[in-house]
């Protein structure tokens, strides 16, 4: 590693006197130069200023008046084409159709619900007609079986005795 060694110069106060001395001078050689420097930028701005006023309200009117028709158009078109509200004609069949196989289906329901009853009604009365009818049935055959086996016991004891 290098060590870097600053010198330090000794500049006398009579030196530093004179450098100001001089600035002083200087200064007041180049004031009267600043000061026109001055006048004539703000004679340049306010000439630019009274061409420019003339040039920017032609142009504003020139917008107003063939520019933003344009735009405006432009933006109105667009807004038509994002708008998301909905065409009532596209919404009514769907609906309509909705509805439609609502009712049928609570239609459908309710028969059902009636048959479904009507059947059941039906149901019991069969049962209780074939109930009787069963048992019926049951007593003949049981009364058919009791005079076969009565006739089998004395055929049988007509045999034996």
């Amino acid at each position: 590693m290098k060590k870097r060694r600053h010198a330090e110069a000794m500049v006398p106060q009579a030196w530093l006197g004179l450098m100001k001395g001089q600035a002083r001078k200087a200064g007041r050689r180049v004031s009267p130069m600043a000061e026109t420097a001055r006048d004539v930028a703000a004679h340049r701005l306010e000439d630019a200023r009274i061409w420019a006023a003339p040039k920017l309200d032609q142009a504003s009117h020139s917008v107003e008046e063939q520019f933003a028709p344009m735009v405006s158009a432009f933006l109105a078109e667009m807004s038509r084409r994002v708008d998301v509200s909905p065409v009532k004609s596209r919404r009514r069949w769907p609906m309509l159709a909705l509805l439609t196989g609502a009712v049928i289906g609570a239609v459908g329901a309710v028969m059902y619900r009636n048959n479904a009853q009507r059947w059941t009604d039906t149901m019991k009365d069969n049962m209780r007609e074939g109930v009787s009818d069963t048992a019926k049935w049951t007593g003949e055959k049981a009364r058919e079986t009791a005079d076969k086996v009565g006739k089998k016991s004395d055929d049988i004891s007509g045999k034996i005795s």
